[in-house]
């Protein structure tokens, strides 16, 4: 098999000639090795001084814009299977009058926002569970004055008053 010489001599007119007819004949010889790899030795070029263009496909972006993307996404699928159970429903419901027809559209949003509500109920339960064990140890040296303040207020209504009895 012909390797390729790094040396900087180049061939003679004969000796280019017969390496073209000999590289010639192995290419169309079925009893030749196969070449399964091509190492290019030739450097490779500069680059040039073109003007930079827009490339096709999506353009990159940040983490934050491939963040708010996903959650876009995502919000489009959950708004998809609301959409289509009021669709479903509104279908199925499309003989009756509109009294019927808009407690039907109203019900697939009113489950999905008691989900939501049993959902943050749940989690300030859980909140509440993990902060009720309130118990303290200390120990001290010598005389010790200790003193306790508990502040709670309720606000309920339009207008809420506070009160801060803290002496």
């Amino acid at each position: 098999m012909y390797e390729p010489t790094t040396n900087s001599q180049p061939l003679s007119e004969a000796q280019a000639a017969a390496e073209a007819a000999r590289l010639i004949a192995e290419g169309y010889s079925t009893t030749g090795p196969t070449a399964t790899s091509y190492k290019d030795i030739a450097p490779l070029p500069t680059t040039g001084d073109a003007v930079p263009f827009a490339q096709p496909g999506r353009p990159p972006m940040s983490q934050k814009a491939t963040d708010a993307s996903a959650l876009m996404l995502s919000g489009s699928v959950a708004a998809l299977s609301v959409g289509g159970a009021t669709s479903l429903v509104l279908f199925t419901l499309g003989q009756v009058n509109p009294t019927a027809l808009a407690i039907g559209a109203a019900g697939p949003v009113a489950l999905v926002l008691a989900a939501g509500s049993l959902l943050r109920a749940a989690g300030r339960a859980k909140a509440t569970a993990a902060a009720a064990h309130t118990e303290h140890h200390h120990h001290y040296q010598g005389p010790v004055r200790q003193e306790t303040t508990t502040v709670s207020s309720t606000t309920k209504g339009l207008f809420a008053k506070n009160r801060n009895d803290v002496r």
